[in-house]
């Protein structure tokens, strides 16, 4: 049996769909039909991936994803949405949504999706485990991040990040004192393009700014490179 994923929709005609498109693909699916049970079911089952609507009965797709991610359950998250409104996409992104589709969709889209996301879970899975063996931590001033256990501390304070606000503050703390652009930034630790819209990485590069910098309007660790994108660094 191949990668259990978990589709949360309240559609039937796209939930049969789906089933069956991934079934044909190799996949054990499971399935809900509204936003708590498919909450429950993604921390009982333990999936590799979820499928989840944004529009659904009970609790919606932006509900679950919050409460997923406050209990610490990182399985990675496909949104989709009916809606063509980049609020929601992005506020679901910011939540810690690994990436969205917009209906109407393609079976073999979803499934390229699907595919592209559990490749780069396992590389990161790959990534995370070669550092734990080399190092328990990276340390970079007052900042002090530990990979295997999804925390970051500064000033031996733990910080309160989203999935991707560590994913992203990981991949630049890799990269110390290398600058690093936008799209750089967003195919490493987003692996999609989103339609060449780099302000997501902004958006993340800001709040990571207010959790680790003492005037944000001057930032010691995380410098803007005029033009170029931003770099991670030592304070002088």
């Amino acid at each position: 049996m191949g990668k259990k994923i978990l589709v949360v929709d309240d559609e039937q005609s796209i939930l049969t769909l789906l089933e069956y498109n991934l079934k044909q693909a190799g996949y054990e699916v499971i399935t809900a039909m509204d936003g708590e049970e498919g909450k429950n079911l993604a921390i009982q089952e333990n999936p590799e991936l979820i499928v989840l609507d944004l529009m659904l009965p009970r609790m919606d797709g932006i509900e679950v994803c919050k409460e997923l991610r406050q209990n610490r359950v990182m399985t990675p998250i496909l949104m989709l949405t009916a809606k063509d409104d980049e609020f929601d996409k992005v506020l679901g992104l910011e939540l810690g949504a690994d990436d969205y589709m917009t209906k109407p969709f393609s079976p073999r889209e979803v499934i390229a999706r699907v595919k592209a996301i559990l490749r780069r879970t396992q590389a990161l899975t790959e990534t995370m485990e070669k550092i734990e063996e080399e190092l328990d931590y990276i340390q970079i001033s007052g900042l002090k991040i530990f990979p295997d256990q999804y925390e970051a501390y500064f000033e031996e304070k733990l910080i309160e990040l989203t999935p991707k606000e560590f994913e992203l503050l990981l991949y630049l703390a890799k990269n110390k004192g290398r600058v690093l652009t936008r799209d750089q930034l967003l195919s490493a630790v987003w692996n999609y393009d989103f339609a060449g819209d780099t302000r997501i990485v902004d958006v993340h590069i800001s709040h990571l700014r207010e959790k680790i910098e003492q005037d944000t309007k001057k930032p010691i660790y995380i410098k803007t490179i005029r033009g170029l994108g931003y770099k991670l660094e030592e304070p002088k």
